[in-house]
């Protein structure tokens, strides 16, 4: 099953651009958990800790797309530098807000400022592309960089709360500007990989945000459900831990559902299945839902954690099928915007689970809380439904052979 992944760094530069992705991309899990242990050390409320978190995801949400779009028409090495730059100062507004302790809104325009943090995924994710478009080898590179992408965000966060509170409040912060400027400096350096900028990409300019795209709507849609799960499975394994009297084991039951991802992609990555995409698609988001209900069934921690494991299996094959699709459907000058409008629609969809999560935890009680995950795995199988018929017509058959 390695003899794949080993195969994709023959090419030269590919361990490099690899290695420089995966320093950049830690930032994003470590500045969210990393604000709210930064504030709710100094400023003494958790109200205010979680409303900055929340203006920087969704700053990023919404930011993100648009540095991949100017991406796309100007290059890595021209643009990443310059959103890196605007994410480092605004973390460094917000670590100074606090320092100095400066009104309330400076940590809001700092948190503002650092949701520019460009989706480096989605930028290493282009490099391989580039490289391998049109080869088997292309789904086992996105299946390496959706586990990548497991991997930072187990690494993340307890990394930028150690540093906070073992530290300095605001090391998190920092490390996590530090590695964002590293990594991205790193990346641009290197420039034989770079994705090549069309010259006459400017035409794109009248295209618009690929979000225009049916395809890429529903294909973001469904990554807003996934990552509601995803949020829930976070907040309602804590608040379950707790109660249970076993709060350590929340760390335990979390790493299940990493597990279980990291190893269904890293198998599905090194399989060739001759299904079509749409069809994977749809067979994933099913899955997907039906995986959500032993969650209910859970009555204690091992039984959580048995259920958390099935659920995650299906997560990361789901979403390399999904970049996929992307990568087929969209203009080649516009594939790093596509990309990072399915990223952004799942870091989306975990701040919402964790938001709505909450709410029932503290109304109804904790196994509760997970209904929030088997309405949002209904919600993936009907988007998948939907995007099953939208990309098996015959306008999407004269750019994809279909199984």
């Amino acid at each position: 099953m390695l003899n794949p992944y080993r195969q994709l760094f023959q090419a030269k530069g590919t361990a490099g651009f690899a290695l420089a992705g995966l320093v950049a991309r830690l930032p994003l899990p470590m500045t969210g958990i990393g604000i709210i242990t930064l504030l709710s050390q100094l400023r003494g409320s958790y109200a205010l800790a979680g409303a900055v978190a929340a203006t920087f995801v969704l700053t990023y949400a919404l930011m993100s797309p648009q540095v991949s779009r100017l991406v796309d028409r100007h290059g890595q090495r021209r643009v990443l530098p310059a959103a890196a730059g605007l994410c480092v100062m605004g973390l460094l507004v917000l670590m100074a807000c606090t320092w100095w302790q400066a009104p309330d809104w400076g940590v809001f325009v700092g948190a503002a400022l650092a949701g520019f943090m460009p989706s480096m995924s989605a930028m290493v994710r282009a490099r391989w592309t580039a490289l391998y478009r049109g080869t088997p080898q292309l789904q086992v590179a996105y299946s390496l960089e959706t586990v990548l992408d497991e991997v930072t965000f187990i690494a993340g966060p307890p990394v930028s709360v150690g540093l906070c509170v073992g530290v300095l409040p605001q090391a998190g912060p920092l490390v996590a500007a530090l590695l964002l400027a590293i990594g991205v400096f790193a990346l641009v350096a290197q420039t034989g990989s770079e994705p090549p900028v069309d010259a006459d990409a400017g035409a794109s300019k009248g295209q618009g945000s690929v979000l225009q795209h049916w395809d890429v709507r529903l294909l973001a849609l469904l990554m807003v459900a996934m990552g509601v799960i995803v949020g829930s499975v976070d907040i309602v394994s804590v608040a379950f831990a707790e109660q249970a009297g076993m709060p350590a084991a929340a760390s335990v039951v979390l790493a299940c559902y990493a597990v279980g991802s990291c190893a269904a992609g890293l198998v599905f990555g090194a399989l060739k299945l001759p299904t079509a995409l749409h069809r994977l698609l749809l067979l994933g988001g099913l899955a997907t839902a039906v995986t959500t209900l032993p969650l209910l069934l859970a009555d204690s921690v091992f039984g959580l954690a048995a259920a958390v494991l099935l659920a995650g299996l299906f997560f990361a094959p789901t979403l390399i099928v999904a970049m996929s699709l992307v990568e087929r459907s969209v203009p080649e000058q516009q594939l790093t915007e596509g990309m990072t409008w399915l990223l952004a629609g799942l870091n989306v969809g975990v701040a919402l689970g964790a938001l709505a999560s909450g709410q029932v935890v503290d109304l109804l009680g904790a196994k509760a809380g997970y209904q929030v995950a088997v309405v949002a795995g209904v919600a993936v199988a009907l988007v998948a439904l939907c995007s099953y018929r939208r990309l098996g017509t015959v306008a999407f058959a004269r750019r994809m052979p279909l199984g």
